[in-house]
């Protein structure tokens, strides 16, 4: 298996892993103490990977670690939040869903990495797969809703650009605990200000917790910031889109929800788009259209070089 090919499964680690918070928060954590929960889940995966990393920021990583914590995780996860109360979850996870067109937008100009045309069908094609797949009879659309869920996937989007372009060299481990704990950090004076007293926790919450920030926080943002590293945003992007899937078939396999035909296609259509962006289809692509060209002009693709003479 190629290198790009494994980098794209340690990616796909992230977004099935954030797809199941959904079953288990609704399940196991406690309602009406959303910033909190987010604290909880920031706060404790960012100690661990700090503890496992054992480095600290330096000269400006202090800063860069703040803005990328506030973009990655402290705003993000509060607008998320705010994005739920407000709209119908099939609503927020389509305008999320959008997140692989702006990632490639701001790469363009932030790194350098141009839009290839495949990834950019990809995005169209798992757009419209996720919005087969959620938008079923939505109702009650609230435009602060779709406002926070905007803001919220583009805010996250710049940040994961900012990370690969402000620290490509820093530990990865560490890279992710320190935007962990200034997340949480900074969303703990807003969950006071919101929410008042932290809410009691019984055994199958602080279990959920265990769950949510240790595999579908430090292990996910670890597995995405590793992969963004090594892969192109707009592919990074894409593999994304896996998050609404897991949502979809877990609650399919587990909650017992029946799976329509319509949700059937939209789960091929987003399937066929992250294959679309990756790398080693774009290459092959390339390839074929280069060959293609030289069969047509009559040139073979690659002829040797004339001796000189001495």
């Amino acid at each position: 298996m190629e290198a790009t090919a494994r980098w794209s499964l340690v990616t796909a680690v992230a977004p099935i892993a954030w797809g199941t918070t959904y079953f288990v928060t609704q399940r196991h954590l406690p309602d009406g103490h959303p910033l909190y929960g987010a604290v909880f889940r920031a706060l404790p995966a960012g100690i661990v990977l700090l503890a496992l990393s054992r480095r600290r920021p330096h000269g400006a990583l202090w800063w860069k670690a703040l803005v990328l914590g506030t973009l990655n995780m402290g705003a993000f996860f509060a607008l998320v939040y705010v994005a739920a109360q407000l709209l119908p979850t099939s609503i927020a996870s389509t305008v999320m869903a959008t997140a692989p067109v702006v990632m490639m937008l701001l790469a363009w100009p932030l790194l350098a990495e141009r839009p290839q045309i495949l990834p950019a069908v990809g995005a169209g094609v798992g757009i419209a797969g996720v919005s087969a797949m959620l938008l079923t009879n939505a109702t009650g659309i609230d435009p602060l809703g779709v406002l926070a869920s905007v803001a919220a996937m583009t805010m996250s989007s710049i940040g994961y650009i900012l990370t690969k372009k402000w620290c490509p060299g820093v530990d990865v481990l560490a890279l992710t605990s320190w935007q962990l704990i200034a997340g949480g950090v900074v969303l703990v004076p807003v969950a006071v200000a919101v929410e008042g007293a932290p809410p009691a926790l019984d055994g199958g919450a602080v279990l959920g917790f265990v769950y949510v920030s240790g595999v579908a926080t430090a292990l996910a943002f670890t597995a995405w910031f590793a992969g963004l590293r090594q892969l192109s945003a707009g592919t990074v992007g894409l593999i994304g889109l896996l998050n609404p899937v897991t949502g979809v078939l877990l609650g399919t396999l587990v909650a017992g929800d029946s799976l329509t035909a319509r949700q059937g296609a939209g789960l091929v259509l987003v399937f066929l788009g992250i294959v679309l962006g990756q790398p080693g289809v774009t290459r092959a692509a390339r390839t074929w259209r280069a060959r293609r060209s030289a069969a047509r002009s009559g040139v073979p693709e690659s002829s040797p070089r004339p001796r000189q003479q001495a």
